[in-house]
């Protein structure tokens, strides 16, 4: 599945694009337009972020523009500059599904989505949206509007009983975290013998999937056949995830369509409603219902944060007395942290953007990565800094949009009644209504994979 493309057209090949695509998939001459090879590129949407070659109606004339606009299926109310990089959309699935009655649709949302949002309708950077965005799904005539927090606290579950599993059984470790989809296809694309290492755990998003047409079908009464659900992603690789063969184990495609946070505004704004005046809203239950460890998916070091968090009851039986895991937050690079839980001595890493990854994989290869268990985030600061978050056209914004998308999503955490991924009261329940408990073997059939590589 091709993702992201450049537009021959519009494309000036400035390169701008090949200095910040962490799987050097970007080809070109200086000055001429630059190709992606489809066989390195993890779509991670970073060159579309960068681009800075563009048409619009001003420069270029309606004409061209209101044709290029229509190759990428965009809505004819959009008016900003086209860029040469971008990602395949699929808006036009998505309204498909909503003006079709025999289709009942469910939404969600990744955590970074609501700290990005509000930035296309000209709130500050980092505003905090959740309230607004729900909102604006109700608007827009989904049926139901869930949320992908839901399931990053249902992945913790997983993920941290398949953690202590590997550590107390001599598995495969260190383990690696399965929850970005562009690092999953660079390591299947660049160490398949190694794919073992990752969690066997879907991500949030195909959890949510499968769940939504299961368990989520099971309590709103309806036919699975019946359910459409659109996944909201700041990541333009979750486009190609919810396609992948594998991610069909509720026996339909698990999510129907992915849109990015960017394309999310498209649609708000073609719809004509007013994001800034709409009222703070919930999310609908049980499946919106989430604690602050599945919010701060949303920024590196955040999955380990939110994994230590539960991860030290699962090894003690305890509650871990201080949540804010300072030693594993941080913005660059790779960083080791130890974390004590009991007897055991948990060994742990956080890569922040997958630039930094190659000395790890080294590391590993040799024997010397002296690891429990290791989170990767192939974007900048994570997903906050995703391929589909609004775009920042001038790179002295970069910062400050980033540190404030960060800084929302801690201060959601904080403010949140519960902030620890086995206090959601819905992770209980779907647990002993329909999973019975993390790991089981339905658990397995449902929420866990594997990658190409790896032994089945």
């Amino acid at each position: 599945m091709t993702v992201i493309q450049i537009d021959k057209d519009i494309c000036t090949g400035c390169q701008e694009c090949t200095k910040v695509c962490p799987a050097y998939a970007i080809e070109g001459n200086p000055h001429e337009p630059q190709t992606v090879v489809p066989e390195r590129c993890v779509m991670c949407g970073q060159c579309v972020q960068k681009c800075k070659s563009y048409i619009s109606v001003f420069d270029h004339g309606l004409a061209l523009y209101a044709q290029k606009r229509r190759e990428r299926n965009l809505p004819d109310t959009l008016t900003e500059p086209l860029f040469a990089a971008y990602n395949v959309s699929h808006l036009d699935e998505v309204i498909a599904a909503l003006q079709d009655p025999a289709k009942f649709t469910m939404v969600m949302a990744a955590p970074a989505v609501r700290v990005g949002i509000a930035e296309e309708f000209g709130l500050s950077l980092g505003t905090l949206a959740a309230g607004k965005m729900a909102a604006a799904f109700r608007r827009l005539g989904f049926k139901k509007v869930y949320d992908t927090n839901f399931t990053a606290d249902l992945t913790i579950m997983e993920e941290g009983t398949e953690l202590v599993s590997r550590v107390t059984k001599n598995g495969t470790l260190p383990m690696f975290t399965s929850c970005c989809p562009g690092w999953v296809k660079y390591m299947e694309n660049n160490y398949p013998e190694l794919t073992g290492h990752l969690s066997t755990c879907k991500s949030p998003q195909q959890m949510a999937g499968t769940v939504f047409k299961t368990y989520g079908a099971q309590i709103n009464g309806v036919d699975p056949a019946k359910v459409f659900t659109v996944s909201v992603m700041p990541c333009t690789c979750k486009e190609f995830e919810c396609s992948r063969e594998e991610m069909r184990d509720s026996g339909y495609q698990d999510v129907d369509v992915v849109i990015t946070t960017r394309e999310l505004a498209y649609l708000i704004k073609k719809q004509g409603i007013d994001f800034r005046q709409l009222p703070e809203e919930e999310f609908d239950q049980p499946l919106g219902e989430y604690t602050g460890a599945g919010t701060i998916f949303g920024v590196t070091g955040g999955v380990m944060e939110a994994a230590i968090r539960t991860g030290y009851m699962l090894v003690t039986g305890k509650e871990l007395a201080d949540v804010d895991v300072l030693p594993v937050r941080g913005t660059e690079g790779f960083r080791t942290a130890e974390i004590k839980a009991g007897d055991l001595t948990l060994k742990v890493g956080v890569v922040t953007s997958l630039k930094n990854i190659e000395p790890v994989m080294e590391k590993l290869q040799a024997g010397t990565l002296d690891l429990h268990f290791v989170e990767v985030m192939t974007c900048p600061e994570g997903c906050v800094s995703g391929g589909g978050q609004p775009k920042l056209l001038v790179d002295a914004d970069k910062a400050e949009a980033y540190n404030n998308r960060r800084q929302a999503t801690f201060d959601h955490d904080r403010a949140l009644p519960k902030r620890k991924s086995h206090e959601n009261p819905a992770i209980t329940k779907i647990y002993a209504d329909f999973l019975e408990k993390p790991n089981s073997h339905k658990a397995h059939e449902l929420l866990h994979t594997r990658y190409k590589g790896a032994a089945h």
